[in-house]
């Protein structure tokens, strides 16, 4: 008997898990302690060691200190993908700057680099400062390309990779670079929400190769206070410290921090267990008329957050999958056309990409712990629903 209802998406939470979150509950430091340190280097060694890492509270306010750090103010303009979750724009627009978005690339659904190229060609140089890449689905950017064309504008790029750890592409001297090791990104963004590849229940991590980008974030994580003596005008005593920046209260526990380390220990097993998963799929769906899988190209490795295909009746097989107990997602509504965005000028017809994507895509379910039998499962309805 197959277990229902199946969602998109599901954290596991192992006896492991629990155990580690019980040992801090019984230790001298639920927050500000040595469990977060231990995650933040857990983590930067699994995205191929970037300089630093800082925990954050989630992948919001991770993207706010992140735009922070680079400068975002009222007048600089952001470019940013409408292929994503409100934060990746929020986060410009929580720092009073402008956001211009760019159409997807139909075959990857990521920021289309030659419609990047003919924005930042269609304005004088300096009329952007940044770009925010968003790795929809798992699938990375080839930040090697992207890095060209924003140094040749000036632009500083924030890599949203939040549906990302653990994916790589291969870049022009046939090295893999990993997602978040920020070789080419000023900064990366990752979220450990529960239907990610790591949770934290809440949780995010800001990794940068860039001090001044760590220095800002670090501190405005807490408060914009320092306990550091050289940074502050006086020292009054141990107790003493300063605010030296008007900073925000974005900060890790480390009851969180100790599931974080935990799920950690499974997470490269548990993306080949999401790509097993892709190749069943694939294999079902290759022969039937009416379905479109995902794209993966051979320099790149997926680390599939969402398994997402496209259909002509997205409604009828999105409501019939739910009575069959098949709990699909549809990700995302475009971000220009949510109405903040439109009173700033944007409307339908502006990025035809897009815009077909979403009445087309729909996300079966992908998460580790889907068994063989459920996924089948899924595979039938599916099927039943396309081909009656």
């Amino acid at each position: 008997m197959v277990k229902i209802p199946i969602p998109y998406g599901h954290q596991y939470i192992s006896d492991e898990d629990i155990q580690a979150v019980v040992n801090v509950l019984k230790s001298d430091y639920l927050t500000c302690g040595p469990k977060i340190p231990e995650f933040e280097d857990t983590f930067k060694e699994y995205v191929g060691n970037p300089e630093y890492a800082v925990a954050v509270c989630n992948a919001t306010a991770g993207l706010h200190l992140a735009a922070h750090a680079l400068g975002v103010k009222p007048g600089v303009n952001v470019i940013v993908t409408p292929l994503t979750f409100a934060s990746s724009a929020n986060c410009v627009k929580f720092c009073g700057g402008n956001v211009t978005f760019c159409d997807i690339d139909p075959e990857t659904y990521l920021m289309d680099i030659n419609k990047l190229r003919e924005i930042l060609e269609a304005s004088p140089k300096g009329t952007y400062q940044g770009i925010i890449v968003v790795d929809f689905a798992g699938y990375p950017h080839n930040m090697e390309e992207f890095r060209k064309v924003a140094d040749e504008f000036g632009c500083w790029i924030i890599e949203d990779a939040c549906h990302a750890p653990g994916a790589y592409f291969i870049d022009s001297k046939g090295e893999k670079q990993c997602t978040g090791n920020c070789k080419y990104a000023d900064a990366t963004i990752f979220s450990f929400h529960p239907v990610k590849h790591i949770t934290t229940g809440e949780g995010g991590m800001v990794v940068t190769n860039r001090k001044d980008v760590y220095d800002s974030v670090a501190i405005n994580r807490t408060h914009g206070i320092t306990h550091d003596a050289d940074k502050m005008e006086k020292v009054d005593g141990s107790w003493y410290y300063e605010m030296v920046e008007l900073g925000f209260n974005y900060r890790l526990t480390d009851i969180q921090a100790a599931l974080g380390v935990s799920q950690m220990k499974v997470a490269r097993e548990n993306v080949e267990r999401r790509r097993q998963l892709v190749k069943q799929y694939n294999e079902a769906f290759a022969n039937v008329k009416g379905i479109e899988t995902p794209f993966e190209a051979d320099d790149v490795y997926h680390a599939y957050h969402l398994y997402i295909i496209q259909v002509e009746n997205r409604k009828g097989l999105y409501d019939f999958l739910r009575t069959q107990g098949i709990y699909a997602q549809v990700l995302y509504y475009p971000l220009h056309l949510m109405p903040y965005y439109k009173q700033f000028g944007t409307k339908e017809g502006d990025f035809p990409i897009v815009e077909n994507y979403y009445k087309h895509c729909l996300a079966l379910p992908m998460f580790p712990t889907l068994t063989d039998e459920q996924q089948q499962y899924v595979i039938d309805k599916v099927k039943e629903f396309i081909c009656k």
